[in-house]
C-alpha cells in the first residue's frame, strides 16, 4: 500500500472556496478541513502513500511514531470506501 499513489476518484473534483473547500462526488459533497484537507490535497496522483506520510510526519514532528501513518491510512481507506479516492 505504501507504493500506491492515491488520487481523487473519477467523477470527483474540488469545489467551494479557498476558505471552505469541498469535494464533489457522484454520491454527494464532502467538506474537507484541517489535516484531512492537507492529506486530500496531496492525493493528486503524483505522491505515493509513503511520500504523503513522510510530508505529514515532517509537518507534525511531535506526533508519536507511527501515529501519522496509521491516521493517514484510516482516512484514505474511509475515502476509498466512499469512492472519493482511488489508488
Amino acid at each position: 500500500m505504501d507504493r500506491s499513489v492515491p488520487k481523487l476518484a473519477e467523477g470527483c473534483r474540488w469545489s467551494g472556496t479557498t476558505e471552505a473547500p469541498v469535494v464533489i462526488s457522484p454520491e454527494g459533497t464532502v467538506r474537507v478541513e484541517g489535516t484531512g484537507r492537507i492529506i486530500l490535497e496531496l492525493c493528486d496522483g503524483h505522491f505515493s502513500l509513503a511520500e504523503i506520510v513522510q510530508k505529514l510526519e515532517t509537518q507534525f514532528m511531535l506526533a508519536p511514531k507511527g501515529k501519522v501513518r496509521a491516521e493517514v491510512r484510516v482516512f484514505l481507506e474511509q475515502l476509498h470506501a466512499e469512492r472519493i479516492v482511488e489508488y
